[in-house]
């Protein structure tokens, strides 16, 4: 995790956005553990596990349990409903969403989801942090993929099937989105920068969630996770990455 954070800040300097000093002083603020303990005195928890619900209610349990009574309970999930997660707890009130965008030093975007049970002073501060840390808060009622994921995941999920059907290759749909939507990069080459896994997992919540046809998984995504083409992070997914 260290050296995910020093790559990405070495990227930074090299393009001149943060200075060496910076770079040294942001590390030096940041402490690691495998621990919860250090967490007891926190005001802000923020959760960024793997997309599971089961995975992220025992979080949820732990954290109530060790933090203060007053500190916020926050989750950086991407599709699924915070009512949920919520509703698993003592303090439903001190739950909130923090969906951050990647990538994170880049997007200004925090998607700020209220759960049913999220309180009005919980859900303000939440938005202030986010204004100190650089961001832009976008506030919202909680829904299956909130509002980023319930409009791009569907778009990616399209530009497989068409990929699937024939209709293009994946460079020349990537372009056609690039060159004709102005997106700076295209749906399939989003999707492997994402992970098809993850891409897959929100389309399935989505499909659950709301029981509408229209969210179907493409075949093609479900094939791809089988086979374990993935994209960037294992080098292989609608794009080939020579291995990286």
């Amino acid at each position: 995790g260290m050296a995910a954070i020093n790559n990405s800040l070495e990227r930074q300097e090299a393009k001149e956005k943060i200075s060496a000093d910076d770079r040294m002083t942001t590390l030096e603020r940041i402490r690691t553990t495998t621990d919860l303990a250090p967490f007891a005195e926190v005001d802000l928890a923020v959760e960024a596990v793997v997309e599971r619900l089961d995975v992220k209610n025992k979080i949820f349990a732990d954290l109530e349990n060790l933090c203060r009574d007053d500190a916020i309970l926050a989750s950086n999930t991407s599709s699924i409903v915070l009512t949920k997660i919520a509703g698993a707890l003592e303090r439903p009130d001190r739950v909130i969403g923090m969906h951050f965008f990647n990538p994170v030093p880049m997007m200004k975007l925090v998607e700020v989801i209220r759960a049913l049970q999220t309180s009005d002073e919980v859900c303000a501060a939440t938005e202030e942090v986010c204004r100190k840390l650089g961001k832009t808060p976008v506030t919202m009622k909680d829904s299956y993929g909130f509002v980023g994921n319930r409009i791009l995941l569907p778009m990616i999920n399209e530009a497989v099937y068409c990929l699937a059907e024939g209709l293009a290759s994946a460079e020349d749909i990537d372009n056609v989105m690039k060159l004709g939507m102005a997106h700076p990069m295209g749906p399939l080459a989003l999707a492997d920068l994402i992970g098809l896994d993850t891409c897959l997992h929100v389309m399935e919540v989505l499909h659950e969630g709301f029981g509408d046809p229209k969210f179907r998984p493409s075949p093609l995504l479900k094939q791809m996770v089988d086979a374990g083409y993935l994209g960037r992070k294992t080098g292989r997914g609608f794009h080939d990455y020579g291995g990286q």
